[in-house]
């Protein structure tokens, strides 16, 4: 794992070559997400070796969620003046089909809750938030403590808990 940088998207990242097997993960950064971190929607983040391969790929952005949608023995420590709670979005992450198996993954997730969390200490976010690409991704979720919201194909990871894993 020590060949592997993440860093921001730049242009010398070889985006062309990256597969995934998820056509509208591909398509996303090979011909849009430029624009989305120059139009500031979205920062996306490389995972790379040494020859500039992108071996993966996440986005984070700010979002905002009904405090309906929260669960309950969360939302009710909130003041009740919020409707609509500040989270960070964790729109994508792919890995590409020539490095799957490795961990990579996971590397990622922890990197952009990483990211999150840091972020979360100068601008408010009380969690982080994915929308699943399939039942394959959902599952992958699961697995680090992410929760389905209800009435939502949302799944949250509450900032609390992603602090006691970087302090």
């Amino acid at each position: 794992m020590a060949d592997f940088i993440t860093e921001p998207l730049g242009k010398r990242h070889k985006k062309s070559e990256f597969s995934c097997g998820n056509t509208l993960l591909d398509n996303y950064l090979q011909r849009q997400a430029k624009q989305d971190v120059r139009r500031k929607l979205s920062a996306c983040f490389i995972l790379r070796g040494s020859d500039n391969e992108v071996k993966g790929y996440y986005t984070l952005s700010n979002a905002g969620i009904p405090r309906e949608v929260i669960p309950e023995k969360v939302s009710k420590k909130l003041p009740r003046a919020y409707n609509s709670l500040p989270v960070t979005l964790l729109g994508r992450l792919a890995v590409n089909e020539k490095h799957k198996g490795q961990g990579l993954g996971k590397l990622m997730l922890i990197d952009a809750l990483k990211r999150s969390f840091e972020v979360s200490e100068i601008i408010g976010s009380m969690a982080v938030i994915v929308k699943p690409i399939d039942e394959n991704a959902e599952q992958f979720y699961e697995k680090y403590g992410f929760v389905k919201l209800p009435d939502s194909e949302k799944m949250f990871l509450p900032m609390k808990t992603i602090e006691e894993l970087f302090k």
